[in-house]
């Protein structure tokens, strides 16, 4: 998964160029020369991600790969970096920001795509709507929600980016996260909310341990929702271990989608083999479809099938990119 979620109106001011500051912008800047000079003379490192299981080569012109909308390697900081490192990031996300506020804008926010595809048909099923943010410390996009939320401003955030979203994958099923304060704060009630006016099926994704931290709250929002034509409830990252399978499905979520620890060498593990098919054979009972995440190799995918998942996601079948990419179904 990756975050992207709560609502906003778009009055956003842009960057100032100039916010740096006497002595700290030549500092920054010899900074920064320092950095690119190294980076330019040193060996390519292996770089280690926040998923043990990915590693890539830091190199010149390099296309950073997210998986679940983290990035996962960062260049030395440019002078625009660490100009937005000195701004407030939130202000012009707060219900009252200030005259000439800074920070993050649309032009700050990047939304890529990973597809969802079929088992049986090997074609796109849907596409899940990622996040990137520019600004460094905020690149992984959960401590940019986990941040946006201590300033109270989650909501405006997520519906800038969902109607970027919405904007860019027209005419395609469309799976877009939502944080839980923008459940408290019913931003997805409000009549004008982006994903009211996307041309196709709408999956909110929230995260198991929402569903069951926010299980009231859910039940309200969710059923106000999904009585509009074209919302489905989508529960992500189920097997994380936040909560019973019970209170997760008494939602009635029409997607489920298994954690990626799930997932995460299930070809080699006989056991893991029986829990997964225990559980989507659950699932399919109650009512909802299977998507199995965070699928790397050939023998997964295989797993995965014989487990009986309705969808399959991962950077096999194809990685997070815009415009949106194809499926590719691997050949045995």
């Amino acid at each position: 998964m990756g975050w992207t979620e709560g609502p906003s109106e778009r009055r956003m001011s842009r960057l100032d160029g100039g916010s740096f500051r006497g002595s700290g912008k030549r500092l920054a800047a010899a900074a920064a020369e320092t950095q690119l000079e190294m980076h330019t003379h040193a060996p390519p490192a292996r770089h280690e991600t926040d998923s043990p299981e990915l590693e890539f080569d830091l190199v010149d012109d390099i296309d950073i790969p997210y998986e679940s909308g983290v990035r996962t390697s960062q260049l030395p900081a440019s002078e625009h970096e660490l100009e937005l490192e000195d701004e407030e990031p939130f202000q012009a996300l707060r219900s009252d920001p200030p005259p000439n506020a800074g920070g993050i804008s649309e032009k700050d926010l990047d939304i890529v795509f990973q597809p969802i595809v079929a088992i049986t048909t090997r074609r796109v099923f849907a596409y899940e709507a990622l996040t990137r943010c520019r600004w460094p410390s905020l690149a992984n996009p959960e401590t940019l929600f986990r941040r946006a939320s201590e300033e109270s401003c989650c909501g405006r955030l997520g519906r800038i980016v969902r109607a970027a979203a919405v904007q860019r994958a027209p005419g395609v099923p469309l799976f877009v996260n939502v944080h839980p304060d923008e459940l408290s704060a019913r931003w997805l009630v409000r009549p004008d909310d982006p994903v009211f006016f996307h041309d196709h099926d709408v999956y909110v994704e929230i995260t198991e341990s929402a569903a069951f931290t926010h299980y009231d709250l859910c039940v309200s929002v969710l059923k106000e929702i999904q009585s509009r034509a074209g919302i489905f409830l989508a529960v992500d990252d189920l097997g994380a271990g936040h909560s019973n399978l019970k209170r997760v499905l008494d939602l009635e979520p029409r997607i489920v989608k298994l954690d990626r620890a799930l997932i995460t060498g299930l070809d080699q593990n006989p056991r893991q083999q029986i829990l997964v098919r225990h559980v989507v054979r659950l699932c399919v009972e109650l009512g909802a479809e299977v998507v199995a995440e965070g699928i790397e190799t050939y023998d997964e995918l295989s797993a995965v099938v014989d487990s009986g998942c309705h969808y399959a996601q991962g950077y096999l079948l194809g990685r997070p990119s815009y415009p949106l990419p194809p499926a590719n179904w691997p050949e045995s």
